[in-house]
């Protein structure tokens, strides 16, 4: 009853169009229409791939992790509502990424771990956004979630702001495995996917530590360069 008085009293804007939207961060039209949605993607990498088949960057090198399954494209209003997430604490739209990345099929994996943050930026922003998303998808999923087991000693310089060749050497040697992984299946949760340079020096410690198998689940994949 209470829920019901607040969506009469407070009605909802969609945060891309700006009309009723109920209780919900978009209209139904918006979120219908979001970038990506259903898009035939690389089971590796997730850009576009015809017929959701292996890519050719990704069978002329390997990956260290097996998959990446992205919900959506990291282009507006995506990028806007993961910016308001991270950057001006909107935790209310949390509910939508877990809902849309609760969409793909459950993994077959062993454990889920976010993606971790660096100690001082996890002090600046106040929370880790994986962290956020991986509890409730890990009790959706049945899977137990590492929150601690993996920490990234580096404080590097932020991926956004760097050219796509140098992300690379910026994040090697980034995390560290506080414990044994051997022969289990991880499944990553973060909200963005550029390069992938982030989640490959992920997958490669977790590879070091005993891991059989990475997956990456994403919110958004930025589309490659025009």
């Amino acid at each position: 009853m209470l829920d019901t008085a607040l969506r009469i009293l407070l009605p909802q804007q969609c945060f891309a169009c700006g009309a009723g939207s109920g209780d919900g961060v978009l209209c139904r039209a918006c979120l219908e229409s979001l970038p990506g949605i259903g898009l035939a993607r690389c089971p590796v990498c997730a850009l576009p791939a015809l017929e959701a088949q292996t890519c050719g960057a990704c069978l002329a090198h390997v990956r260290p992790y097996e998959a990446t399954l992205a919900a959506l494209d990291y282009a507006f209003p995506v990028d806007r509502i993961v910016q308001a997430l991270k950057y001006a604490h909107r935790l209310a739209v949390l509910r939508l990424l877990i809902d849309l990345l609760a969409r793909q099929p459950v993994p077959e994996a062993d454990l889920v771990v976010p993606m971790p943050l660096h100690e001082a930026r996890l002090r600046q922003r106040g929370f880790n956004q994986a962290a956020e998303l991986a509890r409730p998808l890990a009790r959706r999923w049945g899977l137990p979630v590492l929150l601690d087991g993996v920490v990234r000693d580096l404080d590097t310089r932020p991926q956004a702001g760097l050219p796509w060749g140098e992300r690379v050497a910026n994040m090697r040697g980034a995390f560290r495995v506080r414990r044994p992984l051997k022969g289990l299946r991880i499944v990553v949760l973060d909200d963005v996917m550029t390069t992938g340079a982030t989640l490959a020096e992920l997958a490669l410690s977790l590879k070091a530590a005993g891991a059989a198998r990475v997956e990456n689940r994403i919110v958004a994949r930025t589309p490659p360069p025009a």
